[in-house]
């Protein structure tokens, strides 16, 4: 699967400028709902937007695609190139991950298991991780427009996978962000802002899971 020619087809229309604006608010906002990790990991890096914006002190992102990604993170990110599944991290590091939209694309509900158990074994104790992702429930109808869509997700199957792979889930949220950045409605800080800060309204607009499990 050529990854570079389907992604640059799926993001042609998107204002990354707004893309990049959306994604540094919710940066500061997973920071501190995961306690202002100081030592934060983003093993499915991409354009980095997401770890270049996150205010902690020791910065990792993880990609196959080592030009792509060095092309897009800041100068102060760890880069480490290679397959998420099986990337040499160190254990009992971090003490925050975040996870974004990536779950959906493994093989198998086992590797989503052997993915997570591997998180696991590089946070340190007491440190969270958050996981972020179409919820199927939610999405049906269009889950498979994405051609690297393969394994069927909703917040209560990705909680049983978190505590199976012996995390303790502390937050569910069935609906958090809406699925694209395709939306027509107007889009500013201000109300990123606003509706992060108001998760009743999440239950009208959001079609992605937020949970959030600590080690």
């Amino acid at each position: 699967m050529n990854l570079d020619r389907i992604y640059a087809y799926r993001f042609r229309d998107v204002d990354h400028a707004k893309r990049g604006m959306v994604w540094a608010e919710l940066a500061r906002f997973m920071h501190e709902k995961l306690g202002r990790p100081q030592v934060m990991l983003d093993p499915a890096a991409g354009m980095c937007e997401f770890i270049n914006a996150m205010p902690a002190k020791e910065k990792w992102g993880v990609d196959i695609n080592e030009p792509f990604i060095r092309a897009h993170a800041a100068k102060d990110i760890r880069i480490v190139i290679g397959d998420t599944l099986k990337a040499d991290l160190p254990k009992d590091h971090f003490d925050g991950v975040f996870v974004s939209n990536f779950l959906e694309h493994l093989h198998s509900q086992e590797e989503v298991a052997d993915f997570l158990g591997k998180l696991h074994g590089h946070l340190k104790p007491g440190g969270r991780i958050a996981i972020m992702g179409p919820n199927f429930k939610y999405v049906y109808k269009e889950y498979f427009d994405f051609a690297d869509h393969t394994v069927v997700l909703s917040e209560l199957g990705v909680a049983e996978h978190l505590y199976g792979a012996g995390f303790e889930v502390e937050a569910i949220h069935p609906r958090f962000l809406p699925l694209s950045f395709r939306g027509r409605l107007p889009v500013n800080k201000l109300l990123v802002q606003s509706y992060l800060a108001m998760p009743w309204a999440w239950r009208f607009f959001g079609k992605q899971f937020l949970l959030i499990a600590r080690k």
